[in-house]
């Protein structure tokens, strides 16, 4: 089995895709290529970034695509907060994914610290 299927913060984030997902396709279609794309984007880069990290021999490679997968994470509440802000979302369903964004954000920086201790 590859080790990053065994990782809670993976199998979390793969669920999250989906609610963004979700919420991206309420965007109007002047957004698909634009907006939407963009939140897709760095949405599929969460999980695709703990896995290609856990493949890593070192703890600083680890740790860098763990960094990348955060900052993903922030690119995508960032971006969910413009689109409040042009009202393609509303401020419940930015504040219901919002959680689950935190507990992400959490788990992989707890994940990350493990990773440091193990340097």
């Amino acid at each position: 089995m590859f080790a990053y299927r065994k990782l809670n913060v993976y199998h979390k984030s793969l669920a999250w895709i989906t609610d963004i997902y979700s919420l991206a396709k309420k965007f109007p279609d002047i957004e698909r290529y634009a907006l939407s794309n963009q939140i897709r984007r760095a949405a599929v880069s969460v999980p695709s970034n703990i896995a290609e990290g856990m493949s890593r021999a070192s703890s600083k490679e680890v740790n860098h695509f763990l960094e990348i997968s955060y900052g993903s994470l922030m690119e995508v509440q960032c971006q969910l907060e413009i689109a409040v802000l042009l009202k393609y979302i509303s401020s419940k369903e930015l504040k219901e994914i919002e959680l689950k964004t935190e507990e992400i954000a959490k788990m992989l920086s707890g994940l990350k610290k493990s990773k440091e201790r193990h340097t």
